[in-house]
């Protein structure tokens, strides 16, 4: 139980210092590594409340697509970060605002929290000792939710084929491979048979 403690308290203070510094950084790069930091500390507290999928996700999700294609992002695009920074102040009133809600929220919920310990837990089934947490969700998400799941699978697949029609440019000038070409093309058109003199070269 100690030793529990004591990776929840390490897990936390790494996690609650790496996203000071994701906000606090002046290069974006170290902003992005250090949300990289934040991902895995967070997995590995969900880890030890026993949420080993969450954790799972959290990795390959996050630190594995998101957090690395904002890391390639921000070092391959030409981007002048000091003139980004001008409007700072004038969105500073809103997200102040937004914060405070979040904060109140946050209190509210650790007062219920604390305040009520089994109301988290009225109305939930208890999971099987022999049954894990992702066999468990597996199990509802290919059953009870499949249509839904796949629904939202085939909505992320219009996303992106939208997303590709959009970013897609037919600019002048630059070759383009077409299929129809390539099968239309006779021998004669691109092989031709030439002979060559004995030392005379070509």
């Amino acid at each position: 139980m100690a030793l529990t403690a004591i990776a929840f308290y390490a897990f936390a203070a790494i996690l609650l210092a790496s996203a000071v510094m994701v906000i606090s950084a002046k290069n974006p790069v170290h902003s992005v590594l250090f949300l990289i930091l934040a991902f895995f500390n967070a997995a590995g507290l969900f880890v030890l409340i026993g949420a080993e999928f969450v954790a799972m996700i959290l990795v390959i999700v996050y630190v594995g697509a998101v957090a690395v294609l904002f890391l390639f992002v921000v070092m391959m695009l030409d981007i002048n970060f000091q003139e980004l920074r001008h409007g700072f102040l004038q969105y500073l009133p809103i997200g102040g605002i937004v914060g405070l809600v979040l904060a109140v929220e946050l209190v509210l919920l650790v007062g219920v929290r604390f305040s009520a310990p089994g109301a988290a837990s009225q109305g939930v089934t208890p999971t099987p000792e022999a049954v894990t947490n992702t066999e468990a969700l597996g199990r509802i998400m290919y059953t009870d939710y499949v249509y839904a799941f796949q629904a939202s699978g085939l909505i992320l697949l219009v996303a992106m084929i939208g997303a590709i029609v959009l970013t897609l440019r037919h600019r002048t000038g630059v070759r383009r491979q077409s299929i129809s070409q390539q099968l239309d093309r006779k021998r004669g058109d691109v092989l031709a048979v030439r002979k060559v003199p004995s030392r005379g070269g070509v």
